[in-house]
């Protein structure tokens, strides 16, 4: 049959009912006709977000970035035939877009919902993620916008073995994050079986309330339940975060697929779909919308002129990047009242701790909890605020999944590194970040800085404050000398030459600790009658090609590499790729790198022992001289 919207009033559940039912037709129709998708798992839903689409969810789907509107998460991401489903019935997808656009090349039907759709706040599909995003954007509600808006957060049953969902729910209620709704579809099937706990919805129950959440179990094909949960869930009555654990089944509606562990990830056979459609009522094209959300007035804090006086440094002096971090984000958060912050434990190293004493209301702690810091600083993106993630660069590894998902999402995430290298000495190789530029370089559209003195920190956690896209800043533990003067440009893709003259002989490129060694290693050979060309190359990506193409030219093509990271992925890298088909008629490039594993010891002990001290830099360079020409080469 084909109903037309004005059948039903849009507020009572028999029309939630008929949602629900168009909402499953939908999935199917759109995922057969693409011949791929999760129709299975969007079915085991529709009730749900029938119910919550038409009464509870407080969205202007004519104005998507109404700074009111409550937002809608589909961490359960596959279930993308039922996002787009319900983009239909609110009338912002057409019909005809949801059968030819769904899955199809070029088109914005996506196989899991991204931005690129004005509803989507954030990216879905790496299961996990979109609970942990939603802290985010409910921290923004209540602590920065004090709005009255609501998180709602769709969640499939298999996500809830993932330890990120556990760190969400630990800090929602860590932060009384009565703003938001979690919605557990606990369908009992994952791709390829019984999910962990099945239908055990007492073990999801005690899991949830021993991370304090206020857990709600319901039948979740219920209507009435489920509106009463929802109810229930705005009054957040315990003061706690809830959790609507709703017990669903898999394919719900269609006799054949209900509740097999066949059906996961496939669409319905063209005979099967015309079944499963009649089975449901036949098709629908109702076109409802649920309440608009309360008029509110969202003011931010006028800003201030940022005075750079006390984040200035003399030439000499002994400062480390990670403190000069903190001044300089204590300076940028004095300009700009959208600067947060945001660290897991380690503040008072990373020295984000200045931030947290200057603008405390400004200042997240997500202890020890990597991927929730990511997903934090994502969901504050996703409200417009401009969220710097510090902690030890080692540790950012267990939340790359988080940082490459936020690249998908097109969101802006200021992250920086501390603790890089062997330069930090006797805590030994668990503590080294050594492949965090490589890890930060591969994410799409990044940028990766490497700072070597205060002076450049300042400058460009200064630029990272106004840049889009994810940015990374590898800061260093121990102090170096300041090398460059107060007001001191530093353009991100360019790079600074220390040394220079019409007579060079080889090229010294550092960043960070190797830079100094570098220096260092310029006047040893300078003794040996060697002439080198020092350049920091602070801006990893992206590089100067230009100034680092012209240093090979006029220096016979050699160039040394030397860097505090493994040889993958790092500086050195990033300089051979900007070099390799340059034209440079002769090109030899010796890489300095930590190719051993290190153990303990003392800054000093550790450099030399990787080799990447300013002797065995002067070492590298004379032998390059010395090596005559004709035996040169790219290694």
């Amino acid at each position: 049959m084909n109903i037309e919207s004005a059948s039903f009033p849009a507020t009572d559940l028999a029309t939630a009912a008929e949602l629900a039912a168009q909402l499953r037709v939908d999935s199917v129709r759109s995922s057969t006709s693409a011949g791929s998708g999760h129709p299975s798992s969007s079915m085991s839903a529709a009730d749900l977000l029938a119910v919550l689409m038409s009464r509870h969810l407080r969205y202007d789907w004519d104005r998507p970035h109404n700074a009111a509107n409550d937002h809608l998460i589909y961490s359960k991401g596959h279930a993308s035939p039922l996002a787009y489903s319900v983009f239909k019935a609110a009338g912002v997808v057409s019909d005809e877009e949801l059968l030819t656009g769904y899955r199809r090349f070029g088109e914005r039907l996506q196989g899991h919902p991204t931005p690129v759709l004005p509803w989507v706040d954030v990216a879905t599909g790496s299961l996990g993620q979109g609970l942990p995003d939603g802290v985010g954007v409910a921290l923004a509600g209540k602590y920065l916008d004090k709005s009255p808006y609501r998180v709602w957060v769709l969640c499939g049953d298999s996500e809830f073995a993932e330890g990120s969902v556990w760190e969400a729910l630990d800090k929602a209620a860590y932060y009384g994050l009565t703003n938001l709704i979690t919605i557990v579809d606990v369908n009992r099937l994952g791709q390829r079986g019984e999910t962990e706990l099945a239908w055990d919805m007492d073990a999801y129950a005690r899991r949830v309330e021993a991370f304090g959440a206020q857990a709600i179990v319901i039948d979740g094909h219920d209507l009435g339940q489920i509106d009463d949960a929802m109810v229930q869930a705005r009054k957040a009555g315990e003061g706690k975060p809830v959790v609507i654990l709703a017990r669903t089944i898999k394919a719900k509606g269609f006799s054949k697929a209900a509740d097999s562990p066949d059906w996961h990830g496939k669409p319905f056979p063209k005979d099967m779909a015309d079944e499963a459609i009649a089975e449901l009522g036949g098709e629908r094209h109702l076109k409802i919308r649920g309440p608009l959300p309360e008029v509110v007035s969202t003011v931010r804090p006028a800003a201030a002129a940022t005075d750079w006086d006390h984040v200035k440094y003399q030439v000499g002096d002994e400062v480390a990047t990670r403190k000069a971090y903190g001044e300089a984000l204590v300076a940028v958060g004095t300009r700009d009242a959208r600067v947060v912050a945001l660290d897991a434990e380690v503040g008072n190293s990373t020295h984000a701790d200045l931030f947290a004493k200057a603008f405390p209301e400004r200042f997240f702690e997500m202890f020890i909890a990597e991927q929730q810091l990511i997903a934090a600083a994502t969901g504050l993106s996703v409200r417009g605020y401009k969220a710097f993630a510090s902690t030890f660069a080692a540790f950012l590894t267990r939340a790359h999944d988080f940082i490459r998902m936020g690249a998908v999402s097109g969101v802006d995430l200021r992250l920086v590194g501390s603790h890089v290298g062997v330069e930090i000495g006797a805590d030994g190789p668990s503590q080294m970040a050594l492949e965090d530029i490589a890890m930060m370089r591969a994410v799409h559209g990044s940028t990766v800085l490497y700072p070597s003195d205060g002076t450049s920190t300042v400058a460009l956690v200064d630029a990272m404050a106004d840049r889009s896209g994810i940015s990374y800043l590898r800061t260093t533990r121990g102090a170096y000398p300041v090398l460059y003067g107060a007001g001191e440009l530093f353009p991100i893709g360019g790079c600074k030459v220390l040394r220079s003259s019409q007579d060079d002989q080889v090229t010294l490129v550092g960043a960070g600790v190797t830079l100094h060694a570098a220096l260092e290693a310029a006047d040893t050979l300078l003794q040996r009658g060697i002439r080198a060309r020092v350049i920091d190359c602070y801006s990893v990506k992206p590089i100067d090609a230009g100034t680092l193409i012209t240093a090979a030219e006029e220096t016979s093509g050699r160039i040394v590499v030397a860097e505090d990271h493994h040889p993958e992925g790092g500086l050195g890298s990033a300089v051979t790729d900007a070099l390799t088909g340059s034209g440079t008629r002769t090109l030899t490039i010796r890489r300095l790198a930590v190719t051993g594993m290190p153990g303990s010891g003392t800054g000093a002990e550790l450099l030399a022992w990787a080799g990447i001290d300013a002797a065995h830099i002067a070492d590298a360079a004379e032998a390059l001289v010395r090596e005559p020409v004709d035996r040169a080469s790219n290694r």
